[in-house]
């Protein structure tokens, strides 16, 4: 379900910047200002309110509780993905590709760098996450393995296992202990050791990277609070400038 939900979101990301791009065939300046430009605008607008929402109810408890008996915060999640991408893709059609006022285009940067930002952090951390725990069980799997061996080459002489030390190829790594794969023991220790190595640089190098991500995705919030600020100012212009005819 959850590659799935992946597979459908980076579609998603993919149109939206598709339509972006359809500002270099397409423009309609009186579109935003229409009927349908302004069903699309608003609904876009009501969907991005509803992703701030997410916010408060993962990290507020009592709101948390309150939700969470109706709705899991699994399903909000995925709400709140499809809500943002949704109400991106109408914003950029309420526009009609009409990027002429810098509020215009400081609202549009936002909220693709707002639907990057999330799409970063729920997909690729956790990607990341994932990776990172599947080389943990295998460093652990790789340890263990490692200190079977080295408990059957407590058992050789020492004399022996020195001359394996500074021969790596030396007959006694042939005709020395045998693991149970039927590989020389000390064979197999150097190779475990190797592999150890290997895979505990990885999870530290996944480990620093799935820090970066971690602050990528306190950018998001931030960013996603600019967003609505522009959104609202957005918003009252809108009304402010449309409806002045009411005005005496």
């Amino acid at each position: 379900m959850q590659e799935r939900e992946r597979l459908v979101a980076t579609g998603m990301v993919l149109l939206l910047f598709a339509l972006w791009l359809g500002f270099a065939v397409h423009r309609s300046p009186r579109f935003a200002g229409s009927l349908m430009g302004g069903v699309l605008g608003v609904s876009g607008a009501l969907l991005m309110v509803f992703c701030v929402l997410y916010a408060p109810v993962k990290r507020i408890p009592a709101i948390k509780n309150l939700v969470t008996k109706r709705v899991s915060l699994r399903t909000l999640l995925a709400w709140h993905v499809y809500a943002g991408l949704i109400g991106s893709m109408l914003g950029l059609l309420h526009t009609g590709h009409k990027f002429d006022s810098v509020l215009g285009m400081l609202l549009t940067a936002a909220m693709l760098v707002v639907v990057v930002s999330g799409f970063i952090g729920r997909y690729l951390l956790n990607q990341t996450s994932q990776e990172v725990r599947e080389k943990r069980a295998t460093l652990s799997g790789l340890q263990a393995a490692y200190d079977r061996v080295a408990m059957e080459l407590r058992s050789t002489p020492q004399p022996a296992l020195m001359t394996a030390l500074q021969d790596r190829w030396s007959r006694w790594l042939l005709s020395g202990p045998r693991a149970e794969n039927g590989m020389p023991a000390a064979t197999q220790a150097i190779r475990l050791a190797e592999s150890i190595a290997d895979v505990d640089y990885a999870v530290k190098m996944h480990d620093t990277l799935k820090r970066a991500f971690s602050r990528w995705l306190a950018a998001h919030i931030v960013l996603s609070a600019v967003l609505m600020v522009l959104l609202g100012i957005h918003v009252w212009a809108g009304l402010y400038y449309g409806l002045r005819w009411f005005h005496p």
